[in-house]
């Protein structure tokens, strides 16, 4: 790595619950590091995605949606969300193009008018829309928040991805790498394990856990075998916290 020169650099990906952002990160990793459900604000804290371009390491922050914040969690949720913006080189924002500019995302848009960072737009979920709309909505944005590229991209299946994930390349700064080459998270096996147990939880079971379920790795096995992100078997609680109800969930991940 020291005889070429090297890029690094860190893309803080905001948007809308829901507006696709995990599975983004995911699908420029190449691989599952964020958890992805269909509610809303699965993502709670800032987790960073490494992915690989090249000669370069793209450091994804994969920060919670942006929304109107309720409660004490919903302000520290929106909190880290703006935070892992204003310490990004850039700022990928993406938009749930099947949504439009509903009032979460114009709420963001005004807290994007006076940016220090290059800012680029990823709209999401494009296979849904139709063309005249897109590009009504693209022209839009353009107008609003003047960004240096707008990207029209399906996370889900793929199409865009690969031009957005090499155009992210070139757009970081030089120098060396800040993360060992194979490493995909900043998240340890632990966390990522206590992420993938909250994930099942929030796919199984509906009505019978409150949503701000909380996930604590209680312990841990190694397992030799040969499965690099996932040798381990993790025995997780999810304890739920409200008045009314108390559950505990055991969950084994082979």
């Amino acid at each position: 790595m020291n005889d070429v020169t090297t890029r690094a650099g860190f893309v803080a990906v905001i948007g809308a619950p829901n507006a696709g952002k995990s599975t983004l990160v995911n699908a420029l990793v190449g691989q599952k590091v964020a958890i992805v459900s269909p509610k809303a604000q699965t993502t709670r804290a800032r987790l960073m995605g490494i992915a690989i371009n090249d000669r370069t390491q793209i450091l994804l922050v994969d920060t919670p949606g942006i929304f109107e914040p309720k409660r004490r969690l919903d302000r520290a949720m929106v909190a880290a969300a703006w935070g892992g913006a204003g310490d990004a080189d850039l700022i990928l924002l993406v938009i749930d193009a099947d949504a439009g500019l509903n009032r979460q995302v114009e709420q963001i848009l005004a807290g994007l008018e006076h940016r220090e960072h290059p800012l680029w737009i990823a709209l999401n979920k494009v296979d849904l829309v139709k063309k005249p709309k897109l590009l009504e909505l693209s022209l839009k944005l353009t107008e609003r928040l003047d960004p240096d590229h707008v990207f029209m991209i399906s996370a889900a299946s793929g199409d865009g991805v690969p031009e957005l994930k090499t155009a992210l390349g070139s757009a970081m700064p030089e120098g060396p790498w800040l993360y060992p080459e194979d490493d995909v998270s900043d998240a340890t096996d632990r966390m990522i394990a206590a992420e993938l147990t909250r994930e099942q939880i929030y796919n199984q079971l509906h009505q019978e856990l409150p949503y701000s379920t909380a996930i604590e790795t209680e312990s841990w096995e190694d397992r030799p075998t040969g499965r690099p992100s996932f040798t381990s078997r993790s025995s997780s609680s999810a304890t739920a916290r409200r008045p009314s109800s108390s559950a505990r969930v055991a969950h084994a991940c082979d």
